[in-house]
C-alpha cells in the first residue's frame, strides 16, 4: 500500500491543535490528530451542501452566498457551478494555510475555485462574518467543525447555539436559507433551529453521493418573500 506523506501542517488559532495535510498517490486527507476531517475521495455531501442551498434559492438575480469553512474547496466549487455569473460568494476560512493548500496542492480538486472573480476570501472566524452582516446574504453555508457537535474548537459552538442562530437569521435576506453540514444527525439542533424561527428540513446525504457514510444537511429557511 502507498504510504501517507505529510505535505504540510497548520496550527488552528486558539491553541486548538494542528491540522495536517497528507497525500497518498492522488488522494488527499486533512486530519486533526487521529481524526480525518475530510478526504478528497469523499466529496459528495460537501457538494450537496451547495447544490441543495442553490436549489432552495432558485433563479434570483444577484445572489449572495456566505460559505463558512473552505475545506478542500468542494462546496465552493459546487456553489460556483450552480450559481449565475452575477452571483457573489464570500468564503470565511479560519486557518490561513488551508487557503494556501486550496490554491496550491489541492487546486485541481476545485478547478482553482479561489481564482473565480465571484469569490471573496476572508481569513477569519465565520462567526464574525455572520455577526457583522444584516440582511446581506441569500444563503449561509456552514461546514465547520464536523457540525453542531464540535470537534476542533469549543468556540465553534457559538455558531450553533441560540445566539448564533439568531445572528444567522439576521444576516439572511427574507426567504434566505441557512444550510448546515454535519457528520451526524442531531435532534437537539433541529429543535434549536425551529425555536430560532427557521422552517427546517433535515436531509440525509451520502459521503460520496450514492455511497459512503451517511451525513446530514439542515436546510433552514428564513420566513419572508425574496425582495427581488
Amino acid at each position: 500500500m502507498i504510504p501517507w506523506i505529510v505535505v504540510d501542517t497548520a496550527p488552528i488559532p486558539g491553541d486548538a491543535g494542528e491540522l495536517r495535510l497528507l497525500r497518498r498517490g492522488t488522494e488527499f486527507s486533512i486530519q486533526l490528530g487521529h481524526n480525518e476531517l475530510m478526504n478528497s475521495r469523499l466529496s459528495g455531501s460537501e457538494k450537496a451542501l451547495a447544490h441543495l442551498a442553490a436549489e432552495r434559492i432558485g433563479a434570483r438575480a444577484g445572489v449572495r452566498f456566505l460559505v463558512g469553512g473552505l475545506g478542500m474547496g468542494f462546496t465552493l466549487r459546487a456553489a460556483l457551478d450552480a450559481l449565475k455569473p452575477d452571483a457573489a460568494i464570500v468564503v470565511a476560512e479560519l486557518v490561513p494555510n488551508v487557503a494556501e493548500w486550496v490554491r496550491g496542492p489541492l487546486s485541481a480538486l476545485s478547478a482553482d475555485a479561489l481564482s473565480d472573480d465571484r469569490v471573496e476570501l476572508r481569513i477569519g472566524d465565520i462567526v464574525e462574518a455572520i455577526c457583522s452582516a444584516t440582511s446581506a446574504y441569500d444563503a449561509i453555508l456552514l461546514d465547520v467543525d464536523n457540525g453542531p457537535d464540535g470537534l476542533t474548537r469549543p468556540a465553534n459552538d457559538r455558531l450553533y447555539d441560540e445566539a448564533g442562530l439568531g445572528a444567522a437569521m439576521a444576516a439572511l435576506r427574507p426567504g434566505g436559507v441557512l444550510a448546515v453540514w454535519s457528520a451526524h444527525p442531531d435532534r437537539h439542533f433541529t429543535q434549536r433551529l425551529r425555536r430560532a424561527g427557521f422552517a427546517v428540513d433535515e436531509v440525509p446525504v451520502r459521503a460520496n453521493g450514492t455511497s459512503g457514510a451517511r451525513h446530514t444537511i439542515w436546510l433552514a429557511g428564513k420566513p419572508g418573500r425574496p425582495q427581488r
